[in-house]
């Protein structure tokens, strides 16, 4: 599975749901508009054009500059705006350090004026952001030369701080950035990185590594500690980033990654066709949107799909990586990736990797290439802590391998209750090395379209729902019997297969086998489900089972 990415090799030292999102568009190549300038007037307005001159005063657009370079002469203020042409090209890379920039209030802009985006071409990083904050990033095409990419990134936040206040308020919207290493990163090699980034619509595409990550120092489990804290990912589109078929070392090709993050948020965001060209001997692969070494990260309302991988580890939709606590995976979306829809793993025994939810929702055909780890998957070592509830997996067209979920490894109070695993004639469940003390599944549909009903427990297969929970305890509360194994009733047919995001409503039960039939999860163990369903619907008392 992904490891941690450290700053070795990136940054300064290394130059290192939903289907509306995609629908939008992210208006990134439209958000130009005409007159001047596309922000309010600042007290430092400072305009560059090609047709400019560095001797000019740079204060209008008549009198604009020519370069990037003059911008650096400049002692940067809070409030200044740093404005090129719209439509028009600059080469070069706009660096803001620190002693530059501004505040909350009053931010430094860098932006685009006139008609259009403004478009930056740079063999390094674009944009350089060190060791400050108070910068809003808006309405620019950023875009790497070099063959095949450049060494650096789109935008480069970077703090080598090691004591003292984050820096903070960073936000860049309304950006596409393309042929960088990394798209969009944010990195520290201490753990003084940044605080309250903001990331709103924005494409990232055919960006080598990755199209946004966060990254910080290696971590240490006796004394964890995060670089970065709120971090809101909103509208993003990670997509064609192929990965570097030479690096072993870490994973390469994924569309959205958290490290060393306390508190964030990707919602409203997408990842597809991610991670084909990544290294095919790799250890870790890449995934369309995941964190590690993070806590308190929720990714929610998003969609993953056919992002791939190269090796034999990962290209899954979602995931919960090493370290990972207090973080949710919700009302989601993932199709036809090569791994998992969703996964959850771990393989350092630090105590670390607890309190997770994975919740409402919907994993349709995914597990292309490795069909035998699931289409959601649990496993690793030390895992605890974890729920996983009201999910809809479907799995079809594997040849008899793939079960809806696949549990494995060492794990301690997971529970796994009122999903639907549906499959077309592989296992149902696959449930490997556990003991019923390790794992609690009630109140899940299992349903096989095929008739072929069975559920793999540790080395024994059993054919039939009352013969598992005889011998092994499991589908039973109280003493009583829980668990189904009815069709439950897609729109879109037996098992639906999903093609597109919007296509995501072929899953909503068209009967009602399934309506009132989960366990109360909030009388029965106290758990704050929520109140609406993947789709948005209210829910009821007892739920449903499934994702909606």
């Amino acid at each position: 599975m992904p490891r941690s990415t450290t700053a070795t090799g990136f940054a300064r030292v290394v130059p290192w749901v939903v289907a509306a999102v995609a629908a939008v568009g992210l208006a990134v190549a439209a958000s130009g508009c005409t007159g001047l300038p596309h922000y309010a007037p600042s007290a430092h307005t400072y305009y560059i054009s090609p047709s400019g001159n560095d001797g000019a005063s740079g204060t209008s657009a008549a009198t604009a500059w020519q370069s990037l370079a003059r911008v650096q002469k400049v002692q940067l203020r809070p409030g200044d705006q740093i404005l090129l042409q719209g439509g028009a090209r600059f080469s070069g890379t706009l660096m803001v350090a620190a002693g530059d920039a501004g505040n909350a209030g009053q931010p430094l802009v860098i932006g685009s004026y006139g008609t259009g985006n403004a478009v930056l071409q740079s063999s390094g990083d674009g944009i350089d952001v060190h060791d400050t904050g108070g910068v809003a990033i808006r309405d620019l095409t950023i875009t790497g030369i070099g063959a095949p990419y450049s060494h650096g990134s789109g935008i480069n936040l970077y703090s080598d701080l090691h004591s003292g206040t984050k820096p903070s308020h960073v936000t860049i919207s309304g950006v596409d950035v393309s042929s960088f290493q990394t798209g969009i990163a944010i990195g520290a090699a201490g753990d003084t990185g940044f605080t309250d980034v903001a990331v709103r619509q924005a494409r990232l595409h055919g960006n080598e590594d990755s199209g946004l990550k966060t990254y910080g120092p290696a971590f240490d489990a006796a004394h964890p500690a995060y670089a970065h804290e709120n971090i809101d990912i909103e509208a993003v589109e990670a997509y064609g980033n192929p990965g570097d078929p030479s690096v072993l070392a870490h994973s390469t090709g994924n569309g959205i990654s958290l490290g060393s993050v306390r508190g964030a948020e990707v919602s409203g965001s997408s990842a597809y066709d991610n991670g084909a060209n990544s290294a095919s001997l790799a250890h870790d692969g890449p995934v369309g949107i995941w964190t590690y070494n993070s806590t308190g990260v929720v990714i929610e309302h998003d969609t993953a799909y056919d992002n791939h991988t190269a090796s034999l580890a990962d290209g899954a939709g979602f995931g919960l990586d090493d370290n990972v606590s207090a973080s949710t995976i919700q009302y989601d979306l993932a199709f036809h990736n090569d791994g998992p829809g969703v996964y959850v793993y771990t393989d350092t025994p630090t105590g670390l990797y607890t309190g997770d939810t994975i919740r409402y929702n919907i994993s349709d055909n995914d597990g292309r290439k490795m069909p035998q780890n699931g289409g959601l998957a649990v496993y690793g070592t030390y895992i605890s802590g974890l729920q996983v509830y009201q999910n809809t997996v479907v799995m079809t067209g594997t040849g008899g391998q793939a079960p809806a979920l696949l549990v494995s490894g060492s794990t301690n109070g997971v529970t796994v209750r009122n999903n639907i695993l549906a499959t077309d004639g592989s296992p149902v469940a696959t449930v490997l090395a556990i003991t019923p003390s390790h794992v609690t599944l009630q109140g899940n549909d299992y349903f096989a379209s095929s008739g072929l009903w069975y559920v793999i427990w540790s080395t024994t297969t059993y054919t039939n729902l009352p013969g598992w929970r005889t011998a092994t305890g499991e589908e039973q509360l109280s003493g009583q019997s829980t668990g189904l194994t009815v069709d439950p009733c897609f729109s879109g047919g037996h098992l639906p297969d999903i093609g597109s995001p919007a296509e995501a409503r072929v899953l909503l039960p068209g009967c009602a086998a399934l309506a009132g039939k989960g366990l109360d999860l909030a009388k029965l163990f106290q758990t704050n489900t929520g109140t609406t369903d993947h789709f948005g619907r209210v829910l009821s008392a007892p739920p449903p089972v499934g994702a909606a």
